[in-house]
């Protein structure tokens, strides 16, 4: 039988290496524990570890997830064998399948081989892409030391198994060696020097950065290549704001507005820096234009797009450095060329159209969200972290919430296309979120009764949080890609919750949003501390649909149609 599940933070692996004293590999951790890992969790707690907890075996998992995109540190999470495994795997696929590195501690079956319940871990694993390190009494340190340093080297998720006959046996005394340096790429040549010529020689070039880049610490490099080049700058929308400043044209794909994805499309060079230029990003091959010069530089070891001319695989922030030192000599762009690129990009998003600011009226009398965003960007805190689940109505924050840093904007689901680890993924980012930030969950109706038992996990874990419910009383998605269609809306549809008494049952304070005015509410209690967690149940209309979805409609419909046409 399960127990309740718990998130661990502040888990610290103590390791002896070889001829030096005891040293820390700093993790977080979170928890979920039952029959064969409770010797695990006891263990952790005489260590004096803390944990938050959390309802469901996924949410150990997607918390942790979320802590380190919010903290860029390792986390753990920990579920029984058996079914709290299996309760595990989504959140397990959507971290490997966004490259996020994270540990699952597990009970599993028993050295002397599978019982009648057991099913096969390490296949479920190596299926969803993650690989098992299995502990053994004599090896447990050592193990563990290869699994977390296979997680951090690979970015992905791992599996630590203990067999359920030695979880409660002592781990025998073992030196290990010291822990591995992270492994970075100096490529000095590799390319570098064709890629400096190829940007010097460019009249309108455009540096798109992605998550790589931020992770790589690469923004003062690529803003003063930027700058050096009179370059246009984007990012994805996981490295929004990256390369803020002086030609930033804001987020690259379905998010971002129609005017800087023209300038975009006129770029004649451009680099791409840490992104894998996802369907999303690229618009479905609409963002770039067919004549320009795609350079990517990344830690892949191939491109990750066909759209790329020239690859180079090496560290962001080492080779950015490498081709400003290589623009020092002859090949130095033409200063006055390349300003003129930003001024024009300047003068046409000064005049070119923003975003759409939504209606003040609708044909079911409900909220536009996107007026309800514009307004949420006004009253919520300057200093933020915003979690978001996936669904129709995952473009609203990037596109009209302020996003101060990269590391704020944590996208879950997108990876995996699933949706409902919203709530659990808050609890992660709660635990990581430092100097005072408000941490912010929007979500769907849909994904937030999915994970409705970790409501009171965040409530528990939060010191200030805002969860913002985009409750149009459907599956938005389904409703405008297939409902659109004419196919039946029934399954699609949700009975209308009042998310605010839920909230205000597990200890909450919360509002039900139905116009503009009733952001009074959380504006009160924002003014009185914003202290605890604010529940917004904010209905809104599901008759607006998102650009992003229009987007990937006439992308499907026009990938039929070429498939019709070649049959």
């Amino acid at each position: 039988m399960n127990q309740p599940t718990r998130f661990l933070h502040d888990f610290t692996y103590r390791v002896r290496p070889r001829g030096a004293g005891s040293q820390q590999l700093p993790q977080r951790c979170l928890r979920r524990h039952g029959q064969r890992n409770v010797y695990f969790l006891d263990a952790a707690e005489k260590l004096g570890l803390r944990f938050s907890a959390v309802r469901h075996e996924g949410a150990a998992i997607a918390a942790a997830d979320a802590y380190y995109r919010t903290s860029g540190r390792l986390a753990a999470g920990t579920t029984t064998y058996g079914p709290g495994y299996t309760n595990a795997l989504t959140a397990l696929a959507e971290a490997v399948q966004a490259q996020i590195p994270v540990v699952l501690v597990t009970g599993d079956a028993p050295t002397s081989g599978a019982r009648p319940w057991d099913v096969d871990q390490a296949a479920i694993a190596a299926a969803l892409g993650a690989a098992t390190f299995t502990v053994t009494r004599d090896a447990a340190g050592s193990i563990t030391q290869q699994a977390v340093e296979y997680a951090l080297t690979k970015r992905t998720a791992v599996v630590i198994a203990i067999p359920y006959d030695l979880a409660a046996l002592e781990a025998a005394d073992e030196e290990l060696p010291a822990p591995l340096a992270p492994a970075v790429s100096d490529d000095v040549d590799g390319g570098l020097g064709q890629v400096a010529r190829l940007l010097a020689g460019a009249k309108r070039p455009l540096i798109l950065a992605g998550r790589g880049a931020h992770l790589a610490g690469a923004a003062p490099e690529l803003r003063e290549l930027a700058d050096r080049l009179g370059a246009l700058t984007a990012g994805t929308a996981l490295a929004l704001n990256l390369l803020q400043g002086d030609g930033y044209l804001g987020v690259a794909g379905g998010f971002g507005t129609d005017t800087a994805a023209g300038l975009m499309g006129e770029a004649d060079v451009v680099l791409v820096a840490g992104a894998s230029l996802s369907p999303f990003t690229m618009r479905f091959g609409h963002l770039l234009g067919p004549d320009s010069t795609v350079i990517q530089i990344d830690t892949a070891l191939q491109p990750t797009h066909p759209r790329v001319d020239t690859f180079v695989s090496a560290d962001v922030k080492s080779a950015a450095g490498h081709i400003l030192g290589m623009l020092d000599g002859a090949a130095s762009p033409d200063a006055s060329r390349a300003g003129a690129w930003r001024a024009e990009a300047r003068k046409r998003v000064a005049e070119g159209p923003a975003h759409h600011p939504g209606s003040d009226e609708t044909a079911d009398g409900r909220l536009d969200p996107r007026s309800l965003a514009t307004a949420l960007d006004a009253v919520l805190p300057e200093r933020r972290t915003v979690v978001q689940d996936g669904g129709h109505f995952l473009g609203w924050a990037p596109m009209y919430w302020h996003i101060p840093r990269p590391q704020d904007l944590v996208m879950v689901g997108t990876a995996y296309q699933t949706i409902g680890l919203g709530l659990a993924s808050a609890v992660g980012a709660a635990r990581a979120v430092e100097d005072g930030r408000t941490l912010v969950l929007a979500s769907g109706d849909g994904g937030f009764l999915m994970g409705l038992s970790d409501l009171e996990s965040l409530i528990g874990a939060a010191d200030s949080a805002v969860v913002v419910i985009y409750n149009d009383a459907s599956y938005g998605a389904e409703i405008h890609q297939y409902g659109s269609q004419g196919l039946t809306e029934k399954p699609m549809l949700i009975p209308e919750v009042d998310f605010s008494g839920v909230a205000r049952a597990l200890g909450a304070e919360s509002a039900i949003i139905r116009s503009l005015a009733d952001l009074e509410a959380l504006q009160d209690w924002i003014d009185a501390g914003a202290r605890g967690t604010f529940v917004a149940d904010c209905r809104i209309t599901s008759s607006v649909r998102a650009p992003w979805m229009s987007e990937w409609m006439e992308a499907t419909q026009a990938a039929k149609a070429a498939v019709v046409v070649a049959g």
